[in-house]
């Protein structure tokens, strides 16, 4: 796939045998988001485990110090008391069975983030095929399966993400816009780097940290120092 001309002059910044310093990083990815609308900065962390493996699986979520710029739309499945109780946390959209048929034969996916109290976890299962490979499946790991649903989605609202695995053992999460600050973008990117560390599990051996890139949404990847950050 051919660059564009903004790309080009975005890859000059970024020295490819290099690697940097969390700050520098930052520094430089602020410096190559030039497009027209407020890029997302990504973080990209390959680590050394076998997602295949129950015991090596590394899932879990962080609440960012200064959220991720983005407007998050909350689904809470509960039923009786408990869906004033999310309505009045600031939820979007909140229900039960009558849902449903709306989100499995009308295709409704009109939210970000699905939450659920456990009582309503036989309902929910229902729609795995539609929401697990969107990875809309409420976990209790993530936090997304409480009955606390006022902190579940007031976490959420104020910049709670949630980093697992992909096939390839790489955590991809967004960690800000491109007009956050520099201090902004390096608290949240700490906060996220410190959770992912505390999660290594205990049957994982060798190097935890493989690698760890930081990129806007059009721009170049910067490859971080990982010895620095264990």
């Amino acid at each position: 796939m051919k660059k564009g001309k903004r790309y080009a002059e975005a890859a000059k910044l970024v020295d490819r045998m290099s690697t940097y310093d969390a700050e520098e990083a930052v520094s430089i990815i602020k410096k190559s988001a030039s497009a027209k609308f407020d890029e997302t900065i990504e973080c990209h962390i390959r680590l050394g485990v076998d997602g295949r493996h129950a015991d090596q699986q590394v899932r879990g979520a962080v609440v960012l110090p200064h959220g991720t710029g983005k407007t998050v739309r909350v689904l809470v499945f509960a039923k009786g008391a408990k869906l004033d109780e999310a309505q009045a946390a600031g939820a979007d959209f909140v229900g039960g069975e009558e849902l449903i048929p709306k989100i499995q034969n009308d295709g409704w996916l009109d939210f970000d983030v699905v939450v659920a109290t456990p009582d309503m976890m036989g309902v929910v299962g229902r729609l795995g095929r539609v929401l697990g490979p969107k990875g809309l499946m409420p976990n209790p790991k993530a936090g997304t399966v409480t009955m606390d649903v006022t902190k579940a989605v007031a976490d959420i609202k104020a910049g709670k993400i949630e980093y697992r695995l992909d096939k390839s053992n790489i955590i991809h999460v967004p960690i800000g816009k491109a007009s956050f600050s520099e201090e902004q973008l390096a608290d949240n990117f700490q906060t996220l780097m410190d959770a992912v560390i505390k999660a290594k599990p205990s049957a994982a051996k060798g190097q935890y940290l493989r690698s760890v890139t930081l990129a806007s949404t059009m721009g170049p990847g910067v490859k971080l120092n990982v010895t620095k950050l264990m």
